[in-house]
């Protein structure tokens, strides 16, 4: 886990907000692109932090990867 709480609400609402707007066709298709935060925030994991090494879990922030 690498996303923390309020991230992962953030992501969630944002994703389904996407989603939404794209399906009622208010924005066009690339809304679809909701999929990606809504499942980063529903899984609590980040490839992209992975890869910049960021931590917005306070749970695992003290563990260090990189050892």
């Amino acid at each position: 886990m690498n996303v923390g709480t309020l991230d992962r609400i953030i992501r969630i609402v944002l994703g389904v907000a996407l989603i939404a707007l794209a399906y009622f066709g208010i924005i066009g298709a690339w809304g679809y692109i909701g999929v990606v935060p809504l499942l980063t925030g529903l899984i609590k994991w980040c490839p992209l932090y992975t890869l910049l090494g960021v931590q917005t879990c306070p749970v695992h922030a003290h563990i260090n990867y990189d050892k």
